[in-house]
């Protein structure tokens, strides 16, 4: 049972990451010394990333190309579970939420947790080259939202886009992705049910994992095998306890009957189960919740890279 899971893979998931770095770095700081790949200083990167960040997210421009940054990997709008979303037309609302994200989780990952990656794996496994950052917006859920905060700072988004796509040339080392399909990319070919929970205001792990997950499960057709739930909520993993109990519960009878209940999968039925755990289970960070399963359809995978997909040469 996946709990917010990493389920696009790793390479997907640090193309991602090389995305909004590129992203930050060339609209925002094309003439720093700030690293991409081949980390040198994990601390050091991190804290002139920092800087310029700040320094971006004190203009009005500034702050509309970090919500670019953001939209290129479908960073959620939102950002702490005790408040509720911001309306889905409050757009300065989102784009904080997204700062939040980038600055206090995801930034660390793209400007210093990589070093880590690239000495485990020997060498850099992302790429862009080829990427088309047109492409990527425009099927990002968030792109009404950058359009609009462009168009409020008086920049021009079809510029920053050609900027993006001209520039974009990384390559990867080809030993470094090897390890990174090894751990892991997914083939899909399930042998055991499996029920996979995530959170849908989640910037660290976004909600499209599990789209890209059901597509390469679907490839292998195993689609029987698996079921996913959302929780309509903000932050990584938030689930209170009666959640995760009432979601293991679905899973159990499926391997006791087999067959999925799907009547029990309903967000009602789950929200109802979550519930009879009691108040002392709907709790998380010492905040009592109510039970919140909702219908939900992620985006898709900003770049999905199923196993055995091809790279660049």
């Amino acid at each position: 049972m996946p709990l917010c899971g990493v389920l696009s893979g790793g390479i997907a998931t640090w193309n991602a990451e090389l995305d909004s770095a590129y992203a930050f770095k060339t609209l925002l700081a094309p003439s720093s010394s700030l690293q991409l790949t081949h980390i040198a200083d994990a601390d050091a990167n991190r804290q002139l990333a920092t800087q310029l960040f700040n320094t971006a997210a004190a203009t009005l421009q500034g702050r509309a190309r970090l919500a670019l940054v953001g939209a290129l990997i479908d960073l959620p709008g939102w950002f702490d579970p005790r408040q509720a979303e911001p309306p889905a037309s409050d757009y300065a609302a989102q784009a904080a939420a997204q700062m939040q994200w980038e600055s206090r989780v995801d930034f660390n990952f793209a400007f210093a947790y990589r070093k880590e990656l690239e000495q485990r794996a020997g060498g850099n496994p992302s790429w862009n080259v080829g990427v088309n950052y047109v492409a990527l917006l425009a099927q990002s859920p968030d792109a009404a939202e950058v359009g609009a905060l462009y168009a409020q700072a008086g920049l021009d988004l079809a510029k920053d886009l050609r900027t993006l796509n001209a520039g974009a040339t990384i390559t990867p080392d080809a030993s470094a992705v090897a390890y990174l399909e090894r751990n892991i990319s997914f083939d899909g070919d399930l042998g055991v049910p499996v029920l996979s929970l995530h959170t849908t205001g989640d910037g660290l792990v976004i909600p499209p994992n599990e789209g890209a997950y059901a597509n390469v499960v679907a490839a292998a057709g195993k689609s029987g095998l698996l079921r996913q739930v959302f929780v309509h909520r903000a932050g990584h993993c938030a689930f209170t306890p009666g959640e995760t109990i009432a979601a293991l519960e679905v899973l159990l009878k499926r391997l006791d009957t087999g067959r999925w209940d799907d009547g029990a999968m309903a967000p009602q039925a789950l929200n109802d189960a979550a519930a009879a755990q009691g108040a002392s289970a709907n709790q998380f960070f010492g905040v009592t919740f109510q039970p919140a399963f909702a219908d939900f359809r992620p985006a898709p995978y900003p770049r999905p890279h199923p196993k055995g997909a091809s790279i660049p040469a």
